[in-house]
């Protein structure tokens, strides 16, 4: 799935490794959005986690993916 996060803080590229993310962007006031593709809930925690240990205050998470899956 594939989700964008927005948290408040300036957060470098060097971050986008950590966490795992595939593009960071920064918005007016000091906010960056993440946007990053999940491979399920467990990783959507994790990611989460991280934000909640480094003391980044979310201030949204919008899910952008389709989570219709093809088992063909």
């Amino acid at each position: 799935m594939r989700y964008q996060v927005r948290v408040q803080g300036e957060l470098g590229p060097g971050w986008q490794e950590w966490f795992d993310v595939s593009s960071t962007a920064h918005e007016a006031d000091g906010v960056t959005l993440f946007t990053c593709d999940l491979p399920d809930q467990a990783a959507l925690h994790g990611l989460l986690r991280k934000l909640q240990d480094l003391g980044l205050p979310l201030l949204s998470l919008t899910k952008i993916g389709n989570d219709e899956r093809s088992d063909t």
